[in-house]
């Protein structure tokens, strides 16, 4: 896991070189205003009702098996329930000091085992395995990247400095959450 001192990746794939440019740029000029007290916050990838990884854009291939894992799945995630990111970010504005936080749950998980999960609580068979070569004719370096490479972020700063708990400290338990109130209907 990554915590707030561990930096961007230097050679991200062509697809997410402007992303990368775009927050450095950001973070440098947040954080190098002289006299400003400047706060970058880190968050995990977004989910809640119709959000993120648990919008029907990504559920409704996983369910038709058209959401691969790919190569070894090796790839780290960490998540955040779109309600702790808005408490965190409050938090941040009352009580944090100058500097970067990572704001995510408590429970970073390897590709490998996210995703055959979110795929068993929609009932829906496993993920079919692709493996790494032809992802990357498929879909692109990028998206090959963040299901083998990608590393999670340490939360333990924000949870020192902010004093925060997130009401979700585990993307299962969120996840679960959040697809047993869908209304497309009850999941499994």
């Amino acid at each position: 896991m990554k915590d707030e001192t561990a930096p961007l990746d230097a050679d991200p794939p062509t697809q997410l070189r402007s992303a990368f440019a775009a927050i450095r740029h950001l973070e440098t000029a947040v954080l190098g205003v002289q006299g400003n007290e400047g706060m970058v916050l880190r968050y995990g990838a977004f989910y809640g009702p119709g959000t993120g990884i648990l919008d029907e854009a990504a559920l409704g291939p996983l369910r038709r098996r058209q959401f691969p894992l790919i190569g070894d799945g090796g790839g780290w995630w960490s998540f955040l329930h779109v309600e702790d990111a808005a408490a965190a970010t409050a938090l941040a504005i009352e009580r944090g000091a100058p500097g970067i936080y990572n704001i995510v749950d408590d429970e970073p998980a390897a590709v490998r085992d996210w995703l055959p999960a979110l795929a068993t609580m929609l009932g829906a068979k496993p993920p079919r395995r692709f493996p790494t070569w032809l992802a990357r004719l498929a879909v692109g370096s990028h998206l090959v990247v963040m299901m083998t490479e990608a590393r999670a972020g340490n939360n333990a700063k924000a949870k020192r400095v902010l004093a925060r708990e997130p009401a979700h400290r585990s993307w299962r338990e969120g996840f679960r959450e959040v697809l047993s109130q869908s209304p497309q209907g009850r999941f499994a």
